[in-house]
């Protein structure tokens, strides 16, 4: 593992990359399709195969005019440039952001393309690995320590200035610690105020029955949890 053998310019191994390329560009995007996130399989094979054929050219370039060309530097402007390929899978809605991971798969998935086209083939195999191991174990830890946090992050809907007060007032007398607290107003009649508050709540507080607290304050439309 990790040997030159594939870095060598001929054309078995000119085909193996793009071959190989492909296949981890098709995992990582039917990984992100079947979950319905953005970056599906057709857009990540592409990302992919094209980062690799920036390196073929930057390495044959460097074959044709040896000593001459600067192998990194298209690379350095595919690991840039990508990022707004990326930033296009990012949707702002509302009070959430969507997308993120998706951005961050696109990156990955150019500079594993770069890797492949280099000859590094065996680095890219294994970081994919990690990177598939981590999307999907990594969410059962996190859902394990979250739900022994502290924290509580609330979009809550209200009527009018004086629920908002009432929502800060109650915070501070539950002695909660107060990260953030956002208030967005209506921008038509009829709409109602946004608050998304991050807060850390003391110990052994239920989190259900402080939910259902701030629900049941007067003027407090909807409280959902993020």
């Amino acid at each position: 593992m990790f040997t030159r053998s594939f870095s060598d310019w001929t054309v078995t191994n000119i085909v193996i990359r793009m071959i190989v390329s492909f296949v981890i560009g098709m995992a990582i995007g039917i990984d992100r399709g079947a979950k319905r996130r953005g970056g599906g399989a057709r857009t990540t094979i592409t990302v992919c195969l094209g980062a690799t054929m920036v390196m073929l050219l930057e390495q044959y370039l460097e074959e044709l005019y040896p000593q001459r060309f600067d192998i990194s530097r298209i690379a350095a402007q595919v690991i840039s440039g990508v990022g707004f390929v990326g930033a296009g899978s990012i949707l702002v809605s509302g009070h959430q952001i969507k997308g993120l991971t998706s951005a961050a798969s696109i990156w990955t998935c150019a500079c594993v393309g770069l890797a492949v086209g280099i000859g590094f083939v065996d680095g890219a195999v294994v970081l994919t690995v990690f990177w598939l191991a981590g999307v999907h174990i990594v969410p059962y830890i996190e859902n394990k320590v979250y739900k022994h946090s502290q924290y509580m992050t609330l979009y809550i809907e209200a009527a009018d200035g004086k629920a908002i007060t009432l929502v800060s007032r109650k915070l501070k007398e539950d002695n909660c610690f107060i990260d953030s607290f956002v208030v967005d107003k209506p921008k038509a009649k009829g709409q109602h105020f946004q608050i998304v508050t991050t807060f850390k709540v003391p110990k052994n507080t239920n989190k259900e029955e402080f939910l259902h607290i701030i629900q049941e304050l007067k003027g407090v439309e909807t409280v959902n949890e993020l």
